[in-house]
């Protein structure tokens, strides 16, 4: 049985992971040849030394292009919210971290809750593609979606553009009001964006056994011990 997981998660004879480096919650540095650190790579690191098998980390510069590489045999697991749209290609465990998402909005808004935003005429930036805005592209029925690409660029976007509210995860927005005084972030959430480990479809064995992982690492406290060691804040431990 060990040998068939093994087979199915390091065919190449060592784990490539997926890391998604917009996630700077689970990013959180870079180590002395550049290589990414943080809750992610650790919990990949974990894996593979459970495995027996050296670690390669396999860096994406967004979220969707991690998901995207599911159908190239690009990495091994990937370490990337859990999304319907993604699950096409993609097999996830439950979530090991979970991240609130909300909004900016401007100052001197009327919009006073998140239930407010999704009202005609409004208008919000996201990332495109971010599991937040795939969440969005579901459940938004009358406001509408500006795209743009990376964090800075849905900035722009929201004050260059006078838009009504411009959603993210909630740590990464309180360091905007500095630069938009007067701006809110709103209380509560829309959703709260689960981050899991994914295989690609049709390797059973190899999800379970990746699924005894999560519940094993929530459940002894590593999860929790990862988020500690690198400072996070913002990162909840998923139920």
């Amino acid at each position: 049985m060990q040998n068939e997981i093994v087979r199915q998660l390091a065919p190449t004879g060592k784990l490539r992971a997926g890391i998604n480096l917009l996630n700077f919650l689970l990013v959180t540095g870079k180590g002395a040849h550049g290589e990414p650190q943080g809750v992610a790579p650790d919990l990949a690191r974990a894996i593979a030394d459970r495995l027996g098998v050296p670690l390669e980390l396999v860096p994406f510069e967004t979220p969707g292009e991690l998901a995207d590489a599911a159908v190239s045999d690009a990495w091994d697991i990937g370490l990337i919210g859990a999304e319907p749209a993604r699950a096409l290609h993609i097999d996830f465990t439950t979530a090991y971290v979970e991240i609130e998402a909300t909004y900016l909005v401007p100052p001197g808004s009327p919009l006073l809750r998140v239930e407010d935003v999704d009202r005609a005429g409004n208008r919000i930036a996201v990332a495109a593609r971010s599991a937040y805005d795939l969440w969005l592209q579901r459940n938004i029925h009358h406001a509408t979606l500006v795209h743009a690409e990376g964090f800075e660029a849905t900035f722009d976007a929201f004050v260059t553009g006078g838009l009504e509210a411009m959603a993210s995860l909630r740590p990464g927005l309180f360091p905007y009001l500095e630069r938009l005084p007067g701006s809110r972030v709103l209380d509560g959430r829309f959703t709260a964006v689960q981050q899991s480990i994914g295989v690609r479809k049709g390797r059973a064995q190899a999800h379970a056994f990746l699924q005894q992982f999560v519940d094993e690492a929530k459940s002894s406290g590593l999860v929790a011990q990862l988020i500690a060691r690198h400072s996070v804040k913002g990162l909840t431990v998923a139920a």
